[in-house]
């Protein structure tokens, strides 16, 4: 299989700091180009009956600050050779991932995960378990060493 687009979600925490290293190392092998993904859906939810109000610009800035943060993870990827495109989106992370994996015509996934189990698992779900039910294309799970 050859491999020249991997979508990348992050979410900024170590796990998917290993994926990012993962798929650089399997981006620089084939010569590959990174779609980094970063989804920051903002959960607001009927808040009038408590007279409760959401700051202005908190989408705005929470936007930003990921935008921010995104081009950094951008430049680790670019410091290693490796092209990067990315996106930024309020769509929540798993549908994101698939949505542009089938946009793009991405050859693989690569994802973190935390590898919750029991009741954690169960009442918070996988980001990624999710990503690997619904993906058309291959995903690669990597997790964190403790």
């Amino acid at each position: 299989m050859e491999i020249r687009k991997i979508v990348v979600p992050v979410d900024f925490s170590e796990h998917s700091e290993v994926a990012l290293q993962t798929a650089i190392g399997l981006a620089k092998q084939s010569k590959a180009t990174l779609h980094l993904l970063h989804s920051y859906p903002i959960y607001v939810g009927d808040l009038s009956p408590y007279a409760f109000s959401l700051p202005p610009n908190m989408d705005r800035d929470v936007r930003d600050a990921a935008a921010t943060q995104l081009g950094q993870w951008a430049e680790k990827a670019k410091a290693q050779g490796v092209g990067v495109e990315t996106t930024l989106t309020p769509t929540p992370a798993c549908q994101a991932t698939v949505e542009l994996a089938d946009e793009i015509h991405a050859d693989l996934i690569v994802i973190g995960t935390r590898g919750l189990s029991g009741l954690k698992h169960v009442m918070l779900g996988s980001i990624a378990e999710r990503t690997v039910r619904t993906a058309h294309c291959p995903v690669l799970t990597v997790k964190a060493k403790h």
